[in-house]
């Protein structure tokens, strides 16, 4: 078989991982809970939570959910919320009482959030109350039978919580008013939790740990089944690659990308919970102010984020105030890393933006530059050990020289299960076992593969996917619109933003009335930025239009 990164490896890293040593993730946690009881797991608004304590509260959560709310092993529960203290105390707690996370986008509209809870057959949710107005619109038509509600600051101390969830919710007026009768708060789950006798459950490797969902081609999202043994060989990879940069209990991780997500999920949350490290939390990297002010206190050793935030960064006027000299490893995946953008961070902090590539259907690292090198090139490194890639042509063959294009394929033992009850879409992803990527590239003569183009018509968006026929059907719905076409255009803040081309037969309908109708059913970073009202799109002679014919107009 082609494998020109086969013999590119830096010292001590292997190509391969013993899967035979692989554990499941809550051997993994209670591992790090005796072995790092003492040290700090999470830091959130100036707050810190040990080993110990995660270790605790995450029982109690266990605890609640096996006991009073009566899910079985297996049963789906949703998590809704940004990087707070109480993500990893729930993820922990739902993964320990055998029970399956599905991690959900705060900022869904209620179609959306409608959608992935159904999909799932999430039987219960936690959800900050900041967006608990969306999830009441629609939790009657939900299988939902349990909702526990938290607020911003409910991991705090007791008068650091009252005056965080006072200012969140009266003074800055984040919480929109909803009526979940039935909910249970936070700290009443914890409570009730301690109060009773947490049962380990037995758990196989090859029992499912998360439904991780992507964007779906037909428009719907689906839903990435992950097992145990998925995510435990993507840890192992991890360790493979980085393991050699860690030193126990020393290192901190800036975690400002949020956690719902496959990529800070495995790298930041898990990956640093298995070295007992500590994840520095950002719950709104959106205020940049605050940001660099929390950079500033602490002494943080890696750093991972994307194209966007990094720039937003190197653009504040306090960036200098930030000690960057401990900083060892940023990691950079979601979306291409911009050369003057990545010359710039090293520059500004000393540090190489090692750039990786991931898909949330692989747990998410498929490929990543070694830890060592000093120049960022914009190639997406070596595959991650254990893993095979191939490249497929459109006649089906595989690509045996260098530096020719072909679509990615990948096999390894971090590669998903298959999409949650969608059979026929699982087998569509396949190609004789090797998933295929829907990405176009290429290895070079060291064995470094390049990202040259995406085969499918997906945009990215600031890291986040976004699908074009989503958007088309949204639009579409709206009265006067006759034809909706969307394409991807580059962005220099966010990598590419999403324009829209419309075709009306009623003309009384404005560029107005279309994004307030977007706004209504797609999350903010799906919204369409340029609106273009056409006399007719392109089509070949089938009637499919060509989005190709748009990019070049």
């Amino acid at each position: 078989m082609f494998k020109p990164w086969s013999d590119k490896y830096p010292p001590g890293i292997n190509s391969k991982i013993n899967e035979n040593t692989l554990i499941n993730l809550v051997d993994m946690f209670e591992h790090s809970f005796d072995e790092y009881a003492d040290h700090i797991a999470f830091i959130n608004m100036d707050e810190t939570l040990t080993y110990r304590e995660l270790e605790s509260q995450s029982r109690d959560i266990a605890t609640y959910l096996q006991q009073t709310s009566q899910l079985s092993k297996g049963d789906r529960v949703a998590v809704m919320m940004p990087n707070l203290l109480q993500y990893p105390i729930i993820l922990l707690g739902i993964l320990r009482s055998g029970l399956v996370a599905v991690n959900v986008n705060p900022l869904y509209t209620a179609s959306e959030l409608k959608h992935q809870l159904n999909d799932s057959g999430a039987k219960a949710i936690f959800i900050v109350s900041n967006y608990a107005q969306t999830l009441e619109s629609i939790v009657k038509e939900t299988h939902i039978e349990h909702v526990v509600l938290t607020k911003i600051g409910d991991a705090l101390p007791l008068m650091k919580r009252k005056f965080v969830n006072f200012i969140v919710a009266y003074v800055k007026k984040m919480v929109p008013k909803f009526k979940l009768p039935s909910a249970k708060s936070y700290r009443n789950a914890l409570k009730e939790g301690a109060k009773g006798q947490y049962i380990r459950p037995v758990i196989n490797l090859d029992d499912i740990a998360f439904i991780q969902y992507t964007g779906g081609t037909t428009g719907l999202s689906k839903g990435a089944v992950m097992s145990h043994r998925n995510m435990a060989a993507s840890l192992a990879q991890a360790d493979a690659v980085f393991g050699l940069t860690i030193e126990q209990e020393t290192e901190m991780i800036v975690t400002a990308l949020p956690l719902y997500h496959a990529f800070a999920l495995t790298v930041n949350c898990l990956f640093f919970i298995k070295r007992g490290a500590t994840n520095l939390l950002i719950t709104n990297p959106r205020d940049l102010d605050t940001f660099i002010k929390t950079l500033s206190k602490y002494r943080f050793t890696y750093f991972t984020a994307l194209n966007t935030l990094f720039n937003a960064l190197l653009n504040h006027p306090k960036i200098n105030t930030v000690d960057f000299t401990h900083l060892k490893i940023t990691l950079a995946g979601g979306m291409a890393t911009q050369t003057k953008v990545a010359k710039q961070w090293k520059e500004v902090t000393g540090s190489t933006v090692i750039e990786g590539y991931g898909l949330t259907e692989c747990a998410p690292m498929v490929s990543v530059n070694a830890y060592n090198v000093d120049v960022h090139d914009g190639s997406i490194g070596l595959p991650m050990p254990g893993t095979d890639l191939r490249l497929i042509n459109d006649e089906n063959e595989i690509v045996d020289t260098i530096n020719s294009v072909g679509e990615i394929e990948i096999k390894g033992p971090q590669v998903m299960v298959g999409y949650w009850n969608s059979p026929t879409e699982t087998e569509e992803s396949f190609n004789d076992g090797w998933f295929k990527s829907g990405d176009i590239g290429l290895f070079n003569e060291e064995g470094l593969l390049y990202l040259v183009d995406r085969k499918k018509d997906m945009i990215l968006v600031s890291g986040f996917n976004v699908y074009p026929n989503e958007i088309e059907d949204i639009v579409v719905q709206l009265d006067g619109v006759l034809e909706a076409a969307v394409i991807g255009i580059e962005d220099e803040a966010t990598g590419e933003r999403v324009k829209l081309f419309v075709v009306l037969n009623d003309h009384k309908v404005t560029v107005g009335n279309i994004k307030t109708h977007c706004a209504k059913y797609l999350t903010r970073y799906k919204q369409p930025k340029q609106i273009e009202i056409v006399t007719e799109l392109p089509k070949n002679n089938v009637g499919k239009v060509l989005r190709r014919l748009l990019k070049e107009r």
